[in-house]
């Protein structure tokens, strides 16, 4: 642990990175902003609690504390738009996922400020899940990187209805081998909750940087609407009821799903499946 930047290091061969459960907002950037709740309104709320099983199974965890308002750890680092033509939020984001403005007037960040954010926050959090792919590939003949995500059930500016509760998302199966992700999607079949391949979340930057099938690097991310574990406002959010509290008892019946899910992971990257 460093800081902002939590590693817990395992043996096996799989790593799951938390790139937007961080809700700290450094003093040089929260005088710009209009409002730290509004800033910390579209972390991936309670997701390290709800994974929190992966460290038994000797998964190597990685975590950032930073807010995504400061910078999101998962989109491109050059800006460009991992959706085209879609409504998504940017590496520095201006406004939230309702569009709501997230800076004062004319306090945006600018391309110099940019640049220092992704130096500071961008390149030490990928820098570190390089070097526990390269560590683990020593040892491993497969690593898989499983890219833990959560987002309301509903956001209309980002996407039509209700999302499913398991969105499975592998770049059309260019970040990973399809047999892992079938074993993934035939899991979330099984269970009582829906559940989607591919569609509105296909895999961020991250899934896609680093899913390397024939280098033996296998990619998934996973977005849960949260609903699973915690309640979720359709309507309006403010203070009052959003974020919700983490609900154990709730939570116990995904977090058995996803349980099963990650353990063939480890069985794939193995080779045993």
């Amino acid at each position: 642990m460093s800081g902002w930047l939590h590693i817990h290091r395992g043996d096996a061969p799989l790593v799951v990175a938390f790139p937007h459960t961080g809700t700290d907002i450094p003093d040089d950037v929260a005088p710009a902003l209009r409002s730290p709740w509004l800033a910390r309104k579209d972390a991936d709320w309670w997701i390290d609690r709800l994974y929190d099983f992966a460290t038994t199974l000797g998964a190597t965890t990685i975590r950032t504390t930073i807010s995504r308002s400061v910078i999101d750890v998962n989109r491109d680092p050059s800006g460009a738009s991992l959706y085209p033509g879609k409504a998504t939020t940017a590496l520095c984001p201006v406004d939230t996922f309702d569009g709501e403005p997230l800076y004062l007037p004319g306090a945006e960040p600018d391309a110099a400020e940019i640049a220092r954010r992704r130096e500071c926050y961008f390149a030490p959090y990928h820098a570190a899940i390089t070097t526990e792919i390269a560590r683990l590939r020593q040892v491993h003949t497969r690593v898989v990187l499983y890219d833990a995500h959560a987002i309301r059930s509903v956001v209309p500016r980002l996407f039509d209805g209700t999302l499913p509760q398991f969105n499975i998302g592998t770049f059309d199966n260019a970040a990973c081998d399809p047999s892992l992700a079938e074993t993934i999607a035939g899991i979330a079949a099984a269970s009582p909750f829906d559940h989607v391949v591919n569609g509105r979340f296909k895999g961020g930057w991250t899934t896609r940087h680093y899913g390397r099938p024939a280098d033996g690097i296998h990619a998934v991310q996973m977005e849960l609407a949260c609903r699973g574990y915690m309640d979720d406002p359709a309507g309006p959010l403010d203070h009052a009821n959003w974020p919700s509290p983490y609900q154990p008892e709730r939570a116990e019946a995904l977090r058995s799903v996803l349980t099963t899910m990650l353990e063939p992971c480890l069985d794939f990257a193995r080779g045993q499946s």
